[in-house]
């Protein structure tokens, strides 16, 4: 029996690794699965979600809502991640992610870092994300199972989610200065982002909206993107000359087919 399971599961590989990474980054929304605290018993709510720098959710909760109590009194949970298309919602991408829930009070050191990622993900939940009883979670990775449609089934360990280094905290940094600099002041190269690497038909209104040492993300109203590097950041001084180097890519090659 066991060994039919494992036949089910396809080897992981960077196609898949890419993908599970891609839904993580780039969803607004998920369900989040707790254990009652009273009976014991499953339940999931639809929850807004962003991400650290090293890849593990985050997520902003009201304290009186059943699953903030479900996590505090069992740190246990789970988080489905991905957007149903057209046609069958079960032909497209989507991943669950085992986690331990870490409260990230006021005082903590990488409490600004998280509220800033989460609210540039997520600029709606300004409206509440002040109010008293709301709270963020940091999700941890424990495994993953990625569905990349039928047939194509992978168990993922927490290396194939997250990252890792001494960059982050530097990257983490500098992201916000970045991210303000280049909406303000390059709003061209990041249209040339999104048709060059993300592959767009048209530029749209897109935004920068994070970047970590493994890529950037971009919004335009309700679309998401995420753009990978090739190969990851070392440090702030490389984010900016990436950066440059993927803008003057983008041109070049676009300018070669026509005007945009």
């Amino acid at each position: 029996m066991s060994e039919k399971k494992k036949d089910v599961l396809r080897e992981t590989d960077d196609e898949a690794i890419r993908l599970a990474r891609t839904l993580l980054r780039s969803s607004r929304y998920g369900a989040l699965a707790v254990l009652d605290p009273e009976t014991g018993a499953p339940m999931a709510s639809r929850v807004a979600v962003a991400t650290d720098h090293d890849g593990a959710p985050i997520i902003l909760i009201s304290a009186l809502s059943a699953h903030t109590g479900g996590i505090v009194a069992d740190p246990r949970c789970s988080l489905m991640l991905g957007e149903p298309g057209k046609g069958d919602p079960l032909a497209h991408p989507r991943i669950t992610i085992a986690c331990n829930a870490e409260k990230i009070a006021k005082d903590d050191p990488r409490h600004g870092r998280i509220e800033w990622r989460f609210l540039s993900h997520n600029p709606k939940s300004k409206l509440y994300a002040g109010l008293g009883d709301f709270a963020f979670f940091r999700l941890v990775p424990q495994r993953a199972s990625l569905n990349g449609g039928f047939g194509k089934a992978y168990a993922l360990t927490v290396d194939d989610l997250m990252i890792t280094g001494s960059s982050l905290d530097a990257i983490a940094a500098a992201e916000p200065g970045a991210v303000k600099h280049m909406n303000e002041d390059h709003g061209d190269a990041i249209g040339r982002y999104a048709i060059y690497f993300g592959k767009v038909r048209e530029p749209g209104d897109w935004i920068m909206t994070g970047i970590d040492a493994d890529g950037f993300d971009l919004a335009s109203g309700d679309r998401t993107m995420r753009i990978f590097f090739q190969k990851p950041l070392v440090d702030a001084q490389d984010m900016h000359k990436t950066l440059v180097a993927m803008a003057v890519e983008a041109r070049q090659a676009l300018s070669a087919i026509g005007p945009v």
